[in-house]
This record gives C-alpha cells, sequence and structure tokens, in this order.
C-alpha cells in the first residue's frame, strides 16, 4: 500500500488514575523507586514481561484491574505521594531572578542516550554516561535542554552461534511503546527541520522525551518527504559506513541546533558528548551571525567561549575522520551562511599544517570549536594531552588545555531497590540529593552489618535466578535438546563468590586475562570450601572480529567439562542487564591494558551497591582505589610488550584471587556475615557516593565550565558585541604581527650551583616588534632535566619588563629560588595577554 493514514488508541484509564498516564510519559518514573513500584503495584508478573516499560505496560493491563485499584485507598495513596513529589521535583516553574542563567539554557548533544533499556538510543557507556548527565541535571534543576537523533533500530540485538559467534539483528522499535511525543510549531504542525547533503535535501522529523525536568529532542529522517536511501540514515546507531555516519553526525549537529531554534530555545551553552556532535559549531557560527548580526571572525570569537567539549576516547582510531571529499558537500551548502569557503571551513577540522585534502577530525573541529574541553577521569586528561599534543606544536605537554573531569553515576538509577531502602533508613529519604559530606557519608558505618549482607544476598539470588531464565532462553533460541535446557536452568549457585566481567569486547578490556591459566582458574572454581563462579556478558562492534574472537574464547572456555555450572556468557548486554549484575555479583572485574580506559563507570555503579572492584588502576580506578574499598591488580606500570604484560598481570590476579579476594569474601568467624568484606562494601558505597556520583559530575561541569561559558557569552553578546569586536581586533593584531617576536637565551646573575634556599635572577632580551609589553606574557619556563631537549614537572614564572631598549627590544626579569635539588633547566617564552582561549591558540608561543 502507497499510501494510508494512521491512528493511535489508547486504554481507556480511570479518571482517578489518570495521573499514571501523565507519570508514563515522562521518564522521572524510572529513576523514582516509589514511582517504579506504583506501577509493579497493578500487576507485578506483567510488570516484568513488559520489560518495565509503562506504557507498553498500559496496553496489556486488563480495564477489571484498572478500576479495582482506582477504589483502592491504599493504591490511591501511594498515588498521590508520588503525585505530590512528582510536582515538586519536574513540574515546579524556575524562576529566572533566582537562576544564575537568568531565562538561558545549556544545549547538551551526544550520538547516544542510555536512559532505560525499553529506548534503543544507547551502545554503551558513552550513552549511558549521557542519560545520567541528564538525570542529574534534572535533579540538581540545571536548565539543559538534550538534542540526539531516533534509530528506530536502535544498537543491535546479540545472539551467539551454537558454535559461540556473535550475530546482529536490528529488530524495528515500536515508538508507539516509548514516551514520544512529535514536536509541533506555534501553529500546530508537525515539526521537520531540514540540511543539506549530497543527494540533496535531507528532512527530519523532530521529536521530544522529557527526562524529568529535561527535555531530549531527537531527529528522525524516517519521514516520506525522503526517498528510501535517506530515511534509513538514522536508522541505526553507529552504522559502520563512514557516508551514513557523515551524514548522521552533520544532521545531530546542524540540525539538531536548527530544531532547538524553530521551538524557539536558543542556548547561550553547547555542550558536545564527544566529537560526533562537532558540526554544531558550524551552525552556531551561522545563528551567531544572524540573530546578532556580527561578522564571521567575530562569530569564530564568540562561539568557542559558549562551548565545552568532552572527549570520552583514549585512542586515537576511535575519533572520528571523514575524507575531505565526503564532506565538501555538506560544507558547499553551508559556506554563504557562514561566509567561508569550503576549504577553509575543513581546515578548522584539521591540525596546523595539514594539507588541503586531509581528513576531517571531528575532535580538532570540536576542539576549535570549544574553548572548554575535558577527558572523563584524571589519567584519561593525562592521555588525552598527550595524544593530541601535536595540535598545539611548542605547548608543554601537562600545559595542553585538555582537563578532566571524572565521570560519575546516578545513584537512585543504579541502586539496588534493599539498598535503597537501607539507605532511606539511615541516611535519609533525600540521600540520593544531598551534598556528600563526610559526616553524612559516615551514617553508612552505622548500618548493621547483617542488614546489609541480607540486602545484598538478596541482590546476588535475584541475579542467579535471572541468569537462569535468561541462559534457559538463549538455549531456546538454539533448539536445544532438554537435557541442556535442564542444565541451563540450574547454573551458577546463589551462595558462592560471583565474580562479573560485562562490558563492549574489545581487545583492550582483555576479558581473556582471567582464562590464561587454567588449572589454577579450575581450582579456584571448583574448590569445595571456597568455590568461585564468573558471569561474562558484553557486545562487541559487527566489524570487531577480534573483539567476536575474544567472546567465542571465553563461550568455549564456559562450555569444559567441569565449568559448565560456574563459568556462563548472557547475551545481549543492555542497561536492563547491567543493572542486576552491578546489584548482585560480588566482585567486579576490570581488566583494561592500561591507560586505554577513558573512566570505566561499570566499576562505580557496582561499588554503590556494595560490589568490591578488583581491577588494573585505569580510568576512574586510579583515582577512586583505597587500601580498603577494593583491590588493585599490578602497580599500575605500562607495557610495551603486551603478551609479557598479560602474563605479569594475570598472575597478580590469580594471586590476589586466592591469597586476598576469596579468603576475604569466606572468613565468617562472626557468624554468617564476612565482617571485614563488609566493611569493605561500606567502603566502596563511600566512595562512590563522595566523590563519584553524577550530582557531583554536573556540579563540577556547571561550576567550571557552564557558569563561566554563560557569563562570556552574556558579555560577549553586551552593547551590541562590542567585547567581542574587541577580541577579534585583538587576535588579528597578534596573528598579524607574531612572527617578528623574539626572545634571546636568559642570563642569570651568577654561575655555579647552589643550595636549596638560595635564588638567583634572570633577564631576557625580548623583542616584541608591534607590540606592547601589556600585550604579551613574558614567562621563564624551568623545571628538572628529562632529556637533552626537555624539562619534566615545568612550570612558569611571569617576569616582569624591567627596561626599554629600544627599536621594540625590552630587558624581560625575575627570581628563581631553589626549592629543592636536582638538575635544573630553564628557558624564556612569549604567549599573547588575553583570555584562555586566545592563550591557548595553536601557534602562538614564541622560545627563546
Amino acid at each position: 500500500m502507497s499510501s494510508f493514514q494512521t491512528f493511535q488508541v489508547f486504554p481507556a484509564i480511570p479518571k482517578p488514575l489518570s495521573f499514571i498516564e501523565d507519570l508514563s510519559r515522562n521518564l522521572w518514573w524510572s529513576w523514582q523507586h516509589d514511582a517504579k513500584e506504583l506501577f509493579r503495584r497493578v500487576n507485578p508478573r506483567l510488570w516484568d514481561e513488559c520489560g518495565e516499560n509503562p506504557l507498553m505496560f498500559s496496553t496489556k493491563v486488563q480495564r477489571e484491574r484498572l478500576v479495582d485499584l482506582s477504589e483502592d485507598e491504599s493504591f490511591l495513596t501511594h498515588m498521590r505521594r508520588v503525585s505530590e513529589t512528582y510536582v515538586r521535583l519536574v513540574l515546579s516553574a524556575l524562576d529566572p531572578e533566582k537562576s544564575p542563567y537568568g531565562d538561558g539554557s545549556v544545549a547538551y548533544f551526544s550520538m547516544e542516550f542510555g536512559l532505560h533499556e525499553s529506548l534503543p538510543l544507547a551502545a554503551g557507556g558513552l550513552g549511558v554516561l549521557a542519560g545520567d548527565h541528564l538525570k542529574a541535571a534534572s535533579d540538581l534543576r540545571v536548565p539543559l535542554v538534550a538534542v540526539g537523533l531516533l534509530y528506530r533500530q536502535g544498537y543491535f540485538r546479540q545472539f551467539l552461534t551454537q558454535d559461540g559467534w556473535q550475530q546482529e539483528e536490528y529488530p524495528d522499535t515500536n515508538l508507539y511503546h516509548l514516551p514520544l511525543e512529535r514536536v509541533r510549531d506555534p501553529q500546530g504542525r508537525e515539526l521537520d527541520v531540514s540540511v543539506w547533503g549530497p543527494e540533496g535535501e535531507i528532512r527530519s522529523a523532530v521529536w521530544r522525551i522529557m527526562v524529568g525536568r529535561v527535555p531530549l529532542f531527537l531527529l528522525d529522517t524516517n519521514v516520506a518527504e525522503n526517498p528510501p536511501a535517506l530515511r534509513d540514515i538514522t536508522s541505526r546507531l553507529y552504522s559502520g559506513d563512514s557516508k551514513r555516519r557523515l551524514a548522521q553526525e552533520f544532521i545531530l549537529g546542524v540540525g539538531g541546533l536548527r530544531a532547538l531554534e524553530a521551538v524557539g530555545i536558543h542556548p547561550k551553552v553547547i555542550h558536545m558528548n564527544e566529537g560526533h556532535c562537532a558540526f554544531v559549531g558550524l551552525e552556531r557560527l551561522v545563528m551567531c551571525k544572524a540573530r546578532h548580526g556580527v561578522d564571521l571572525r567575530t562569530a569564530l570569537e564568540i562561539v568557542p567561549r559558549g562551548s565545552v567539549f568532552t572527549t570520552h576516547t583514549p585512542v586515537p582510531a576511535g575519533h572520528d575522520e571523514f575524507h575531505a571529499d565526503l564532506v565538501r558537500p555538506y560544507l558547499r551548502h553551508m559556506r554563504d551562511m557562514i561566509g567561508a569557503h569550503e576549504n577553509e571551513i575543513l581546515s578548522w577540522g584539521q591540525p596546523v599544517g595539514s594539507e588541503p585534502n586531509s581528513p576531517l577530525s571531528m575532535f580538532v573541529l570540536a576542539l576549535r570549536m570549544a574553548q572548554r574541553c575535558n577527558g572523563v577521569s584524571e589519567l584519561h586528561g593525562k592521555v588525552a594531552r598527550q595524544m593530541w599534543s601535536h595540535v598545539w606544536p611548542g605547548v608543554p605537554e601537562h600545559e595542553i588545555p585538555i582537563s578532566h573531569i571524572t565521570n560519575g553515576v546516578h545513584a537512585p538509577t543504579w541502586i539496588s531497590s534493599e539498598n535503597a531502602l537501607l539507605f532511606d533508613r539511615y541516611l535519609g529519604p533525600e540521600w540520593h540529593s544531598r551534598h556528600a559530606t563526610q559526616s553524612f557519608l559516615d551514617r553508612i558505618d552505622t548500618i548493621y552489618d547483617e542488614e546489609l549482607w541480607r540486602a545484598h544476598e538478596m541482590s546476588r539470588a535475584r541475579l542467579v535466578r535471572t541468569c537462569r531464565d535468561l541462559m534457559v532462553r538463549q538455549y531456546g533460541r538454539r533448539n536445544a535438546p532438554r537435557a541442556a535446557m535442564q542444565d541451563a536452568a540450574t547454573v551458577l549457585d546463589p551462595d558462592i563468590l560471583t565474580i562479573g566481567f560485562a562490558r563492549r569486547f574489545a581487545t583492550y578490556k582483555r576479558a581473556h586475562l582471567v582464562f590464561m591459566d587454567m588449572e589454577r582458574l579450575e581450582a579456584m572454581l571448583n574448590s569445595k570450601s571456597h568455590p568461585v563462579q564468573l558471569i561474562f556478558a558484553g557486545k562487541a562492534h559487527p566489524k570487531d572480529n577480534e573483539g567476536k574472537d575474544l567472546i567465542k574464547f571465553v563461550v568455549e572456555r564456559a562450555r569444559r567439562t567441569g565449568l559448565r555450572h560456574r563459568v556462563i556468557f548472557l547475551e545481549n548486554y543492555d542497561i536492563n542487564m547491567a543493572r542486576y549484575l552491578v546489584q548482585g555479583c560480588d566482585v567486579w572485574l576490570n581488566t583494561p591494558r592500561r591507560p586505554m580506559e577513558a573512566c570505566g563507570t561499570s566499576g562505580m555503579k557496582a561499588a554503590l551497591n556494595g560490589v568490591l572492584n578488583v581491577s588494573i588502576p585505569d580510568g576512574w580506578w586510579a583515582e577512586g582505589r583505597t587500601d580498603d574499598n577494593g583491590w588493585t591488580i599490578g602497580k599500575g606500570d605500562e607495557f610495551h610488550d603486551n603478551q609479557y604484560q598479560d602474563a605479569i598481570e594475570s598472575q597478580a590476579l590469580y594471586n590476589l584471587l586466592e591469597n586476598d579476594v576469596i579468603p576475604t569474601f569466606y572468613d565468617r568467624k562472626d557468624g554468617d556475615v564476612p565482617g571485614r568484606w563488609v566493611k569493605m562494601m561500606k567502603a566502596a558505597m563511600k566512595t562512590v557516593l563522595g566523590r563519584f556520583s553524577s550530582l557531583r559530575m554536573v556540579e563540577e561541569y556547571e561550576k567550571r565550565f557552564y557558569l563561566p561559558a554563560f557569563r562570556q557569552s552574556e558579555e560577549l553578546f553586551a552593547d551590541g558585541g562590542r567585547r567581542a569586536r574587541e577580541i577579534v581586533a585583538q587576535h588579528e593584531r597578534v596573528r598579524g604581527n607574531w612572527q617578528h617576536v623574539r626572545v634571546r637565551q636568559p642570563d642569570r646573575d651568577t654561575s655555579g650551583a647552589y643550595r636549596v634556599g638560595e635564588s638567583f635572577r634572570v633577564t631576557a632580551r625580548v623583542e616584541l616588534g608591534a607590540f606592547h609589553p601589556e600585550e604579551v606574557l613574558v614567562e621563564l619556563y624551568y623545571g628538572q632535566v628529562h632529556t637533552i631537549d626537555a624539562l619534566s614537572q615545568g612550570q612558569a614564572e611571569p617576569m616582569e619588563m624591567i627596561e626599554e631598549l629600544g627599536d621594540g627590544a625590552f630587558l624581560y626579569a625575575c627570581t628563581i629560588r631553589c626549592s629543592a635539588s636536582g638538575r635544573f633547566g630553564y628557558t624564556a617564552r612569549v604567549r599573547p595577554a588575553g583570555d584562555q582561549f586566545l592563550q591557548n591558540t595553536p601557534g602562538l608561543i614564541t622560545w627563546a
């Protein structure tokens, strides 16, 4: 049929229960235990069968049951309690007079959002982090809006062949079982936005999902106005085809900002969650010119100062690059609006000195379009500075302008219901929104050991039941014989030490490490007195055959005689499965090849529930580990020989398990509660609530990035952009004259060696050409000698102009105090004065 009209039929909800329908259309319920329990009370078995999806659930609940509940005072009281909380936390209006943003907002762009298992909009940690970011922003009442793409087939659904090889399928999602609504323009018409690509106009429908207070706008190219090839652009997340991937990222950035503009949202701050979103900077230039009447040069100063860029990838291959010829057709349609030739626009996404046909790096473009850039853990920030130092030639690595804000997890989303009840009782019902002072965290220590242990045992028992159900379904899909099905129904033991390994199956995550000495492993797993079991889950990228080989390897090991009930691999890892695992395991195993793990938030979710990490000191664990909240594999060494590293660290893992982890778990001197283990569980919980929650993370983004960027944008737009034009003039003057800046080698007033506590004076002749001294920063840079041409732990000391020498030359001086012994070196340099964005412009640094 080439054309037909559609209509939707909704269940008839009794009027006293009308709030249930409102609640089901806002994902706020998904992180409110009391709201989830309200749905569960309607029909517990059906709620689970519907995957905790309230819209699907509502279509299947019997009308008679709803009528009964509409007269059940206990249920109505429960509903009124949830309704009052919903009105207070979600519907109450923000007062622009009291908000530091006034009536402005922050727009958060991301390729994926992991909000709930019923929404197939995420592939892994990046998306789940984005989902937690939105939930925390809602809890904190940050005026944030979010933009992404609507993938009708989402990321793939994983299943394994008989021999353990990963297969992918892409079922269509029933949009009418999702809390989506089409966005409409002021005239009430369904809103579409357009971008232009190589094949002409690409139209996208605009949908909205409410995440608490935060609206998430999603673009969808599956509209009748597009030809079939263009309708498929947003069908799947992370298509391996670079042509489609480029189209997705262009629609996300350019189309996404146009969608916000069309609904009257004009964000003062843009946050790009990974480089996929970098094209938003180009559209922002267009809108900046149009809305504020400034030229391109001025827009290029304004836009980056109001933008934030977060990178999550510690390996160069993980960053998107597109061939210049693929990108040019998209830019050709924007060049007149931007006011620059497509080659100039391309150069914004190419490192300094690149050839015109060099690939466009989405990372470099994002850097160019954002003053504030960060990695997602302390170690990852260091790795990112090292990896991208070539973008800033001449700048010492530790001064590369990439900082870090360590990720956090949204505690109400990931904590078990049993632990949530304990926290309600011992920490107070608002524990998840409280600032984590030490006295507040210390209340966790007052939880009775027996209560915490029983709560955890319930989570482990629930995990084992779930694993058995999933294994039976897996075997059933393969038409396994009855004996195999019965065997699958009895895997695992709810009373023994359970180790979980669940994450994306990439080779650097080393799922194989625990299998390197099968004799030692089998002895641990099959111990009569101290048995252990392993649960694996995770997906490999559809084109990552090495990752698929790793899954096959794990499955083969799990099928070995004697291990079948002790090692399992669960298919189709998703948010729902992750929740069971991080709540019910005893140990969370993490074995990446350092320093390739950017953060690793699954370990935080586990620790939040008292699950103890056994991990390489990489990502968040490098800064989160203490002596009493888990165990660390190795010493954080980084090896060039991967096989040698695997051999060393696998032995370290076995030693930890045999000598520390297993004995501590089974040490039951005080009855059936492992006292030291429970003490470590409490320490792990305190670590995450105190330092690794998404509330802390979003507050840090707000304090360090959002509010400074907002204030800077306000300043630049004031008085018709007067301050922005001043910066343009300054920037052009600096660029036009910087090649004439020279620094002579500095001299000191005394020679020979020094003692700690002594000082000496250093002078340097600086030739500034057309610049005045107040237009530059002259600094002495000194530190310990690392190699013949490099200093370590370098620091900059401002030098003061003490004499004008004529012809644009000046004498600068400073005093250095010797605070430590060792071999030191020093030199001098000049940088432009001004704000951080100007100072950090690549190429604007001159050394002696």
